[in-house]
């Protein structure tokens, strides 16, 4: 094989993002087309600013807004199994929206950055033991503030084993060595890679092995084609190219995917 090229086989990417915005579900099935993607598993975009979000993970501050599931849900009716919808819950709800909710969903996103509750609040516990009955993964992107570091995600997974949680975006900025470190003995603790630095992903790949991590670009904020650069760097050998671009993400979202050769593209 060519340097510098992907291993053949399916693509899953973990963590794309919708916005409620006219023909945002056209482009996002056109990106994947162009960019040999077969599925993703979708979260709601747009619930904030990025010129707001990013002001929060600097200096702090947080919404009460509600992500638009409801948007995410239909467009995953009408993929044809290709898009996964995730729940995005807004920690100042009642739980209970989650829980009377989530049959119709595959995975949990609990964001400290957008809501401004750390995962030290019960309210995350209740939405974790949900998501525990749901058999739902939780995804969670990090900060490093007191309640939202990965630390207090590895206290959080301590607490619920049989639950699988997602550390986003490769930690906490783009070389977080160190939360690889901090969540390599939680077996429960899976790594998305998306914005992390190649040598982090090669990191994580020998620490925690290939069965933990996670495909991932958060499109439209970063183009798959980026994400998929950056793998392709790393000359991965094709059994472990398999599961961190398919197996892994299909076992946290089995059974709401179909097989690879039952996934409809647009094109």
């Amino acid at each position: 094989m060519p340097a510098h090229e992907l291993p053949p086989g399916p693509v899953f990417d973990f963590h794309v993002r919708l916005a409620p915005r006219p023909g945002a579900v056209d482009r996002l099935l056109t990106v994947l087309d162009e960019c040999g993607l077969d599925a993703a598993t979708v979260c709601a975009g747009g619930t904030i600013d990025p010129l707001v979000l990013s002001r929060h993970i600097i200096d702090g501050g947080h919404i009460d807004t509600d992500a638009d599931n409801d948007a995410v849900l239909a467009a995953c009716q009408d993929s044809g199994g290709r898009l996964i919808p995730c729940y995005f819950a807004n920690p100042h709800r009642p739980v209970s929206a989650y829980r009377a909710r989530a049959a119709e969903f595959a995975a949990l996103e609990i964001s400290p950055a957008v809501h401004g509750i750390g995962l030290t609040d019960l309210r995350v516990d209740k939405l974790v033991e949900i998501a525990a009955t749901a058999g739902h993964s939780v995804y969670v992107v990090c900060l490093q503030r007191p309640g939202s570091a990965v630390a207090d995600l590895v206290a959080l997974a301590r607490r619920y084993p049989t639950v699988t949680f997602v550390l986003g975006h490769c930690g906490v900025g783009n070389i977080d060595y160190h939360g690889v470190e901090l969540i390599a003995d939680e077996a429960n603790v899976m790594l998305e890679t998306s914005g992390g630095y190649s040598s982090v992903v090669a990191a994580a790949l020998a620490r925690l092995g290939p069965s933990r991590v996670l495909f991932g670009s958060e499109y439209p904020l970063q183009h798959p084609r980026v994400e998929l650069a950056k793998y392709a760097a790393l000359d991965l050998e094709p059994d472990q190219w398999r599961q961190v671009a398919w197996d892994n993400a299909t076992r946290l979202v089995s059974p709401a995917v179909p097989a690879p050769a039952v996934l409809t593209r647009t094109s």
